[in-house]
């Protein structure tokens, strides 16, 4: 073992631990990487959610690539040379603030996957289907059923196959992100030198406080990520080196997968025509009958010829790419639980690794019980409304992802200080300033998510989620913050369970 590895382990290193990590496999490479880093960051189930916020929505996209992304993408690529542990995250946090703290925000750093993958995503899914194959029919109750849990249940089994059968997906999800949202750039140019385009002059891209409020926890959600090939630290070839390449090219591509189709959609959708939900998928199908179809004065636009069949090939490649973002996270974060559960911060029964597959099967199991769970109670409790079910597990992903990085963001100064000779390929500049701002921005947002708008007109009419009024702001504080409180209950559990397993590496290290 490296020398910066045993100095940025607790006492007391479970035997679990050695036993496990000798069941993974090295065959995680530079470019599996960075294929691996464009599925976790670029998304395209908020694009519309982006996009609904108007020209300010592309001011606000700019400047939070520059003081969030391109700080945070630093702060990755240090802390992920340096300490290359399997479990990434739920490493630096634990060693940098104990077990419980790694424990908590472990949790929350996994649970949003499941939840994400059951809610936001497969909606998103099972929209573009209908959208395109379905006449933009909502499909029957059973219907829904079945093809949203086999979307579930084929991201779980992508999780568990082993990494260099698995690793496909994410590189399939990759160049599938290039040739929808190239292919969608292409056809908005070529719709605007036909149809015209919907104009907005410069003051349109002013900056707001409101427009910041309710952009910035979004755009935080799309631009995490960089440290979630690090959940697989000991299975890449060279960390060391291939980490920092990853994360620097990721970063460019992702700013301009981002930034394109989003102006795209404001330059052809009119701002109040845009959802969150089906924003990106409307304007797909708008452009589109430049290649065959029509525009109703409605607004609705119907495909015929070369322009559905591009449409058709447009809804597969929408569906593989919020396939290949929930089977990244997925295999990330289980990687992670896996680790902790090893580690004795997580129940010892999940800290397991497969001798067949080199994965943790077990937690991804569990992770795709949870994700049926939430597909099948969020369903029932929206009354089958599909704007309403993405709205309400958006919102639910979005804090729980944003707050797990309250613990993973002070790392880099804290490890600074307590790890000062870990070699480090990379060293990140100023990094008492970045984990600084990286956190305030977090916790701002994280703030903001619970109570929008506090500090100026809490819950007032520019700061109120659509639908909810100011008389309803205890209850929409209760549903963002009792889900959020109960997550983190359940991360100090798992951390009691995890007792005897630092107790018998307490006991071996005597």
């Amino acid at each position: 073992m490296a020398a910066g590895q045993i100095l940025s382990e607790p006492a007391g290193v479970p035997a679990a631990a050695q036993a496990e990590r000798r069941k993974l496999r090295k065959h995680f490479g530079r470019f599996d990487i960075l294929f691996f880093l464009l599925c976790t960051i670029v998304g395209v189930d908020t694009i519309g959610t982006v996009a609904s916020s108007g020209a300010e929505a592309f001011t606000w996209l700019i400047v939070l690539a520059v003081v969030f992304f391109v700080p945070s993408a630093l702060l990755i690529a240090e802390l992920g040379a340096a300490f290359p542990d399997e479990g990434g995250p739920y490493i630096w946090t634990s060693r940098a603030f104990g077990r419980l703290a790694g424990a908590v925000n472990n949790f929350l750093y996994w649970i949003t996957n499941p939840v994400w993958l059951g809610g936001t995503l497969s909606v998103s899914a099972v929209t573009a289907f209908t959208a395109f194959f379905h006449d933009g029919k909502d499909l029957s109750t059973p219907a829904f059923y079945v093809f949203t849990l086999a979307f579930v249940w084929v991201g779980v089994l992508a999780a568990i196959l082993s990494f260099d059968v698995g690793k496909w997906i994410p590189t399939i999800g990759a160049w599938s992100r290039f040739v929808l949202l190239g292919l969608f750039t292409v056809t908005v140019v070529l719709y605007g030198v036909r149809h015209g385009l919907h104009g907005f002059g410069l003051g349109d891209f002013s900056p707001t406080y409101a427009g910041f409020v309710g952009l910035v926890p979004v755009l935080m959600f799309n631009y995490v990520g960089f440290e979630l090939p690090n959940t697989a630290g000991e299975e890449m070839t060279d960390a060391q080196r291939d980490v920092p390449f990853a994360i620097f090219r990721s970063a460019l591509l992702a700013v301009l997968l981002y930034a394109l189709p989003i102006l795209g959609i404001l330059l052809v959708l009119p701002v109040k025509a845009v959802t969150g939900l089906g924003g990106f998928i409307d304007a797909i199908r708008q452009v589109f009958t430049v290649y065959g179809g029509s525009v109703a004065g409605d607004g609705t636009a119907t495909l015929s010829g070369a322009g559905s069949l591009l449409g058709d090939l447009a809804a597969i490649l929408f569906i593989l790419t919020v396939l290949s973002s929930g089977v990244t996270w997925v295999m990330g974060s289980d990687r992670a639980l896996a680790v902790s559960g090893y580690d004795g911060a997580a129940p010892r029964f999940l800290g397991v690794i497969s001798s067949r597959f080199g994965t943790p099967v077990r937690v991804n199991i569990l992770s795709g019980l949870v994700s049926t769970v939430v597909l099948v109670l969020a369903h029932q409790l929206t009354g089958g409304s599909a704007a309403k079910l993405f709205g309400a597990v958006l919102g639910l992903a979005v804090s729980t992802t944003l707050v797990s990085y309250l613990g993973i963001f002070p790392a880099l100064a804290v490890l600074r200080r307590k790890a000062p000779d870990t070699p480090r390929p990379y060293r990140a500049p100023l990094p008492r300033t970045i984990s600084a701002v990286l956190t305030l921005l977090v916790l701002f947002a994280s703030v903001q998510l619970i109570a929008p708008g506090l500090g100026d007109h809490w819950f007032g009419p520019a700061y109120a989620p659509d639908g909810w009024t100011h008389a309803e702001r205890w209850q929409y504080l209760l549903t963002e913050a009792v889900p959020l409180a109960g997550f983190m209950l359940l991360g100090v559990l798992f951390w009691a369970l995890g007792a005897p397993t630092r107790a018998a590496a307490a006991t071996t290290r005597t």
